[in-house]
């Protein structure tokens, strides 16, 4: 008995295992097939439609993918991110900040055009076979419907019969109609016609494009919205002065897409079932750069064109005054330099690169004026001017200290900047670098360059301030002076400033007697992590002393910097040179 009760149940296991296998076999079949079937952007499905993402390029649906958005398939199959954010928000690159050139044109296929069908009323439509015509008749007879053009051209409309519309302009839709009817309602009826919608056709779109096949659209839809569907021309092969038309085979029209990104003009054209639109090879190109409003690749229809036509284009920027052109004759490589003026006689090639350029010398300057002063906050001083010139036409307040002025420059803060990012640089090596002997010693070392890489990213926050010392120079006034320069006139105080690395930082009252300890002292004292030995002072004009016994004036201030502790003399040297050099250009003090 116990052996027919195994041989039972071993006989149900087996069963259920048959049949789940049999369910994973079909679920991995019906898989494979989806895969194929949408993973491929060329298949073709029982109509004979290529299928591709309308709303969607694929490269689109890449960059959302890599950018951590989830995506859920939409009602039309194409794929939307989870969140509302719409799928068509990437914008295409911009040429200006773009690693490579880009072609110009390049920038309309990004899936706008396939995701919008034109129905916008176009009087120059001729009806064909499949349009959708809404029919209202009011008065003796009421009748309102949506009929669909047959096979013969007709429209079929009760107690009228059928009325002939094949190729009547959109235009005159309503009055055909209206004039078949009055042959059997002379005045108690009224009619209206109007297209609902346009033919569905299928268009081959073929040559330079990046998915050449079979595309389902209406007959109303623009050749920009067939390309799109298509992914575009082709940038580094595909023309876009001349995309054909062919119907039968036939030329039917030549398609310009500049004169559309350009001008804002394309032809209207009425496609059928069948035509083709073909992208020709690509053409003569010039890559222009430089101040220019399109810095794109350029397509022409000539080999070399004048240097009008080229900026015609291209748009130079207001301020630009000069072109240069690079050309590459076999193995030489010429350079040729022009004014804008000359554009007309000077002749641009295929493969030139045509740089524009703003060589402007400048002619005056602007010193901005800050501080205790009762005259201008803006100084314009000629080219060359030195500072005794705009000392001369400050008008100092009764309070100011004219001889503690201080000079703040821009090309003296980037020097500062890029010295103190090479200390941090040096710092930032030395602390990944550094061998330790144990694992202990490992530990501890990879928490100090943890918090030593965290001084370095504050540390480099910082924007120094760029200021040029005056006081201590003998011809001082005859620095030259920048445009852009700032000229702060210090007022007078009775105030002595102290922070950094005291118990209380404060202002206090000026004292003669007091000492630098004395400052300290009264702002509560020195904290743990100070550096007794490294007290700064700094001047009302800019300069700075070190030591604790150096005579103060009024307007000093007292900064104490941080005590430095680590494992290496080497980082303690490099951080306290960097806290130094930060203390000094930006008045700022860091702590590790």
């Amino acid at each position: 008995m116990t052996s027919s009760y195994f041989s039972v149940a071993l006989a149900k296991l087996c069963r259920s295992a048959i049949s789940v296998i049999l369910s994973a076999s079909l679920l991995s079949i019906g898989a494979a097939a989806q895969a194929q079937q949408s993973s491929d952007p060329l298949s073709t499905s029982p109509r004979g439609v290529t299928q591709i993402p309308k709303l969607q390029p694929l490269r689109d649906q890449q960059r959302l993918l890599e950018s951590g958005d989830r995506v859920r398939s939409g009602k039309s199959g194409t794929a939307e991110p989870i969140g509302g954010m719409d799928p068509m928000s990437h914008l295409p690159p911009d040429p200006a900040t773009s690693l490579k050139p880009l072609m110009f044109g390049s920038q309309m296929f990004s899936g706008r055009f396939a995701s919008e069908a034109f129905s916008g009323f176009n009087p120059e439509y001729q009806i064909a076979v499949g349009d959708r015509v809404n029919v209202r008749m009011w008065g003796a007879f009421s009748f309102e419907a949506t009929q669909v053009v047959d096979v013969q051209g007709n429209l079929f409309i009760p107690n009228v019969g059928p009325v002939q519309v094949l190729g009547v302009r959109n235009a005159d839709l309503n009055r055909i109609v209206e004039a078949q009817m009055k042959r059997t309602y002379r005045a108690s009826v009224g009619i209206y016609a109007t297209l609902e919608a346009a033919q569905p056709v299928k268009i081959y779109v073929t040559g330079f494009v990046r998915a050449p096949g079979l595309y389902g659209g209406l007959s109303s839809d623009s050749v920009l919205a067939y390309l799109d569907r298509a992914g575009g021309i082709d940038p580094d092969r595909g023309s876009y002065l001349e995309v054909d038309v062919l119907r039968g085979g036939k030329p039917r029209a030549k398609v310009n897409l500049y004169e559309f990104l350009l001008n804002g003009r394309i032809e209207t054209l009425q496609l059928q079932d069948g035509d083709t639109l073909v992208v020709a090879p690509r053409k003569f190109t010039v890559t222009v750069s430089g101040e220019v409003l399109n810095p794109y690749i350029f397509e022409f229809g000539h080999a070399a064109v004048t240097g009008t036509e080229l900026l015609a284009v291209a748009r130079p920027r207001p301020g630009a005054t000069h072109l240069s052109v690079v050309r590459k004759v076999g193995a030489d490589q010429r350079s040729e330099y022009h004014s804008l003026q000359e554009a007309a006689d000077v002749s641009i090639r295929d493969g030139d690169e045509v740089t524009v350029t703003s060589d402007k010398y400048p002619g005056t300057i602007l010193v901005r004026v800050e501080g205790a002063h009762l005259g201008e906050r803006t100084l314009v001083l000629p080219y060359g001017s030195h500072l005794r010139d705009a000392l001369a036409r400050i008008k100092p307040a009764p309070q100011s200290r004219m001889e503690s002025v201080q000079l703040y420059r821009k090309s003296v803060a980037l020097r500062q900047k890029d010295l103190i990012e090479a200390s941090l640089r040096s710092l930032e090596t030395y602390a990944l670098t550094a061998r330790s002997a144990t694992s202990e010693e490992a530990a501890l070392r990879s928490r100090e360059s943890q918090q030593i890489l965290e001084f370095i990213d504050r540390a480099r926050q910082v924007q120094p301030r760029g200021q040029v010392v005056l006081a201590q120079g003998t011809d001082a006034g005859n620095t030259l002076m920048e445009d852009g320069d700032v000229l702060q006139i210090p007022a007078q105080s009775n105030l002595i400033l102290v922070n950094g690395e005291v118990m209380f930082p404060s202002a206090l009252v000026f004292d003669a007697r007091a000492k630098t300890d004395d400052y300290v002292s009264r702002s509560g004292g020195y904290t743990q992590g100070a550096d007794k030995s490294k007290v700064l002072v700094v001047r009302q004009d800019g300069s700075v002393a070190e030591g604790n016994r150096i005579a103060l004036a009024p307007g000093d201030e007292i900064m104490v910097l941080p005590k430095i502790e680590t494992k290496s003399v080497e980082l303690t040297r490099g951080i306290t040179q960097i806290i130094y050099q930060i203390a000094i250009a930006a008045k700022v003090l860091f702590d590790l």
